[in-house]
């Protein structure tokens, strides 16, 4: 409903109630900040979103298993907040700390997957490296088109993105 400001003081309110009941480094407790990290996110307040998004991964480190899907939807989100901040590099590395996570936790040909790589390949398309983008524009429609009904919206925009790119090559 973009009423962000009441969401952010009900997740709020949620963590402060967590931290009084849960242990530090509960999974409850990531998942509150990982909830007001997108708060902010949808606000555009980056610097604030990085915040509670990092904080989210440091607890997911300590409570979670090293490749458990949680630890890459961390890294990715954090990731999508460097991209939109236009820092490419930094967001890659998180964007392909997430891949390796999802390699070893997930089906190859689960749609997560495709949606990593789908990342990656808008990172690299703003990065002017057309053609590494292409190739993992390409790898996320072929699992798309494995784990999607094929009039899926992404499999569009995929094959869209597929275009686009051919043309800048």
């Amino acid at each position: 409903m973009g009423e962000y400001s009441k969401a952010l003081s009900n997740y709020e309110r949620s963590l402060e109630i967590k931290k009084i009941a849960l242990p530090p480094n509960h999974p409850d407790l990531a998942a509150s900040f990982n909830n007001i990290g997108a708060v902010y996110r949808n606000m555009g307040e980056y610097s604030k979103a990085l915040l509670n998004y990092e904080r989210s991964l440091e607890i997911d480190k300590i409570a979670l298993p090293p490749n458990h899907p949680d630890l890459a939807s961390s890294y990715s989100n954090i990731a999508c907040v460097y991209s939109a901040m236009g820092e490419y590099s930094k967001a890659l590395s998180n964007y392909e700390r997430s891949l390796e996570i999802y390699k070893i936790a997930l089906p190859p040909n689960h749609p997560w997957l495709a949606t990593s790589y789908n990342n990656i390949a808008s990172v690299y398309y703003n990065m002017g490296e057309y053609a590494k983008a292409l190739s993992y524009f390409e790898k996320a429609h072929e699992i798309w088109k494995k784990s999607l009904s094929p009039n899926h919206p992404n499999i569009a925009t995929v094959k869209e993105n597929i275009e686009i790119v051919k043309e800048k090559l």
